[in-house]
């Protein structure tokens, strides 16, 4: 699958798709706290992206079984919804979306302390949503795709914290994942040129310790190996008269 380039009516049908994700995460903001399940953040997803007359684009794909995934303090992505896993204070949690939309696709994330979670923690979810806009900057028609890559580890590891490497950010539009791959680790200076008309879900998962990572045996949690926390924010773009226009702009969350 090479890149796709989209028109602008076609990236105004992807954002009506990533601002439906956005709105939904808004609307998870308001129940999250100390007490809260999973499940009830996943309830709620699927009932508010369907009232938006759209689909959960996470639930069964390649087998996943909900609408959102819930990645609490080690876990770094893909975390499974629970009605036996509760948030409480001390906990970060990052939630993943993604809306399927009149054939197109949106996908965001955003991390959250529950309570007090120290200076530390604060520090790793500020570095790391201050990386994702870094890496926003960079993605200009003109520069390589690596440009974006080098911003978001660059910051980060300023701060000693590293950046994860075996799952990255990608394309999409049409696909939920669509060439190419969005790393958020490397040299600037390589990989595809960006080129006006391209669409990315840009997504630092960025740890508190070391860079490596191990998938649980349900097949879909990824955590740290060192068990150290990790946090993860993720914006669409769309690169718009030569420069990234972000798609899954919230409330809170621009």
């Amino acid at each position: 699958m090479g890149i796709y380039i989209y028109n602008k009516e076609q990236i105004k049908r992807i954002e009506n798709a990533c601002l439906i994700a956005a709105s939904v995460l808004d609307e998870i903001e308001t129940i999250i706290g100390a007490g809260v399940s999973t499940h009830e953040i996943d309830t709620l997803a699927r009932s508010a992206i369907r009232k938006s007359g759209a689909s959960p684009a996470f639930l069964g794909y390649k087998g996943f079984p909900a609408a959102v995934c819930t990645s609490i303090n080690e876990v770094v992505v893909h975390g499974i919804p629970s009605r036996d896993t509760r948030l409480k204070s001390g906990d970060i949690i990052g939630i993943d979306i993604g809306v399927y939309y009149k054939d197109y696709y949106g996908d965001t994330a955003r991390s959250y302390a529950i309570g007090s979670v120290g200076e530390d923690i604060e520090s790793l979810l500020n570095v790391t949503r201050e990386s994702l806009y870094r890496g926003i900057e960079k993605a200009v028609a003109g520069n390589r795709v690596s440009d974006v890559s080098h911003a978001v580890e660059a910051h980060v590891t300023r701060f000693g914290f590293a950046p994860v490497e075996e799952f990255v950010g990608h394309g999409i539009g049409k696909n939920l994942h669509e060439e190419p791959s969005i790393p958020n680790f490397g040299d600037a200076g390589k990989g595809p040129r960006i080129r006006e008309g391209m669409v990315f879900a840009i997504e630092p998962m960025i740890n508190a310790g070391g860079r490596d990572v191990e998938v649980l045996g349900d097949g879909w949690t990824v955590i740290t190996r060192d068990r150290r926390f990790s946090a993860h924010f993720e914006h669409t773009v769309a690169i718009v008269d030569g420069k990234a226009q972000i798609l899954t702009s919230g409330k809170n969350f621009n």
